[in-house]
């Protein structure tokens, strides 16, 4: 009697499509944070705040830190440097929230610091966790990309 398969678990099925829903999430997080960044810069998407203007050129900190949105997401979603730019990105979402909102009030909910605090972790997270399987670096098979996040065998998760 020939034996069936086992059966895979919802948590094997999940394991197995995790380095590509890391890289949907790298090409998301860059996009929406390229989209600040035009719209500050280039007045994209109804420009600063819905206002159809732009940034003035050289001003501190709001030109600087459209320059690293604009840069830095379009790094980050076509997979170029990506642990490099996004830890440069996730830094000036760190000093936005903690030099442009908390002042402010503590809570991001208050102070309108949520896109700040939630780009500052994102950006952190693929920082630490790489681009993921469909990044230009790797598809393109640069030596920097597989140096600096290899793909390894990771034991399965203990949690379910």
């Amino acid at each position: 009697m020939p034996s069936s398969p086992t059966p895979r678990t919802l948590g094997e099925a999940l394991d197995s499509a995790r380095p590509y829903v890391l890289s949907l999430f790298r090409i998301v997080v860059g996009l929406l944070f390229f989209c600040h960044g035009a719209s500050s810069l280039l007045g994209w998407f109804g420009g600063v705040m819905g206002t159809g203007k732009t940034i003035e050129a050289g001003t501190w900190p709001g030109w600087y830190a459209a320059v690293i949105q604009l840069v830095g997401g379009a790094l980050v979603m076509l997979g170029v440097g990506s642990r490099s730019a996004a830890f440069i990105s996730s830094g000036s979402m760190a000093y936005a929230y903690f030099h442009e909102h908390q002042p402010e009030k503590l809570w991001p909910i208050q102070n309108g610091g949520e896109a700040a605090a939630m780009f500052c972790w994102a950006l952190l997270l693929l920082v630490f966790t790489g681009p993921g399987p469909w990044a230009l670096d790797r598809i393109f098979g640069s030596a920097r990309a597989s140096e600096a996040a290899p793909e390894t065998q990771r034991e399965p998760s203990a949690v379910g």
